[in-house]
């Protein structure tokens, strides 16, 4: 299920004159399985997007987003988990989490979402500014505004991603959610764009599962018997040599696989690579084709201005295209998060 704020307005957007509700995450004490800034989308013949928990509030939002239509106001909901003899929604997480429900129309100019949701779509990056409205505020009375931090420049959108943890919001020290003058400020980034070069089996675990990251994918290969759309249902085909390739598609790239197991396509690749800011880029195969790779291309690892991972990836065992496109998807989705690889019991403590 892709999560990623831009697939639930994808589908927002075919019905967006609905009376739909969104659902913020506003506040958190303690622990909770989404952070602030969350959001979920809630239809009025009963359609959900997105989730706001693991599975257990979700049924009782629906039912305060049929209130919130009914009544045109906002709905504002706390659920507390720190009571262990409370067993009301079995939470789970032990924290304490504030979350606002507001209708979305025409009368509050749809909070804006409408030009997040393109400008998401042409790679830029920003903040989303909501009211953070009391009970019962009329919809009216609450404005959202979208404001652009970083226009569709791969420099400037590497950089934003680095500062934000998280799809869509959270958090670093320098791009956070947060609260100012009774609003919530909600760093936003477009879905990561990965390209992978070369388009064989391997390559098609790792496009499938980063397709369910929500992460945008394209397939470069000009082999014809390779990169196939068949195989690649939900990706971008580029069927051209890699210096052909226009360098506007080049800026928009985040991350790069280079994959294709012949030496001179890797090394054209990571010519065409080292040109431009991605933040992760990952060479398959062992250290010693990595440097016959690197001295064909005349290059050598510090010319690259991001992460180069060359053996790619994480040591988790396994040998198969889908350990392999595992370990390679996690270390890229660390790096690019400014995430360290750090056990999950000391970051719950």
């Amino acid at each position: 299920m892709r999560q990623h704020l831009v697939d639930l307005l994808d589908v927002w957007q075919a019905d967006y004159q609905d009376d739909w509700v969104v659902a913020i995450l506003t506040h958190v004490q303690g622990s909770s399985y989404r952070k602030p800034g969350a959001m979920m989308f809630f239809h009025p013949l009963g359609k959900t997007l997105g989730m706001l928990s693991g599975g257990c509030l979700e049924a009782d939002l629906r039912r305060h987003a049929q209130r919130a239509i009914q009544t045109q106001q906002v709905v504002q909901l706390t659920y507390d988990a720190t009571d262990e003899s409370d067993t009301s929604y079995q939470l789970g997480c032990g924290g304490i989490v504030n979350i606002m429900m507001l209708p979305i129309n025409s009368s509050n100019q749809y909070l804006g979402l409408q030009k997040l949701y393109f400008d998401l779509n042409s790679g830029k990056a920003g903040e989303f500014q909501i009211d953070i409205a009391k009970q019962d505020t009329p919809s009216n009375k609450v404005s959202g505004k979208w404001q652009i931090k970083s226009k569709n420049l791969q420099v400037e959108k590497t950089t934003f991603i680095r500062s934000v943890k998280g799809s869509e919001s959270v958090s670093s020290d320098d791009a956070q959610t947060h609260h100012i003058e009774g609003q919530l400020i909600i760093p936003i980034t477009p879905p990561i764009h990965l390209g992978i070069f070369g388009g064989g089996l391997d390559a098609q675990p790792i496009a499938q599962m980063a397709a369910i990251l929500g992460w945008q994918v394209t397939i470069f290969d000009e082999r014809t018997a390779y990169a196939r759309q068949y195989d690649f249902p939900s990706a971008n085909i580029m069927k051209m040599p890699f210096d052909g390739v226009n360098d506007e598609v080049y800026q928009t790239l985040d991350a790069a696989f280079v994959m294709t197991h012949n030496l001179i396509l890797d090394a054209k690749a990571l010519n065409q690579l080292v040109k431009f800011n991605l933040g992760y880029i990952s060479l398959l195969g062992p250290n010693h084709r990595r440097d016959r790779t690197l001295n064909i291309a005349q290059l050598n690892i510090n010319d690259f201005s991001g992460y180069f991972s060359a053996p790619a990836g994480l040591a988790l065992g396994g040998e198969l295209p889908s350990s392999v496109g595992l370990s390679m998807l996690a270390q890229c989705h660390g790096i690019l998060h400014n995430s360290q690889l750090i056990s999950l019991d000391k970051v719950m403590r």
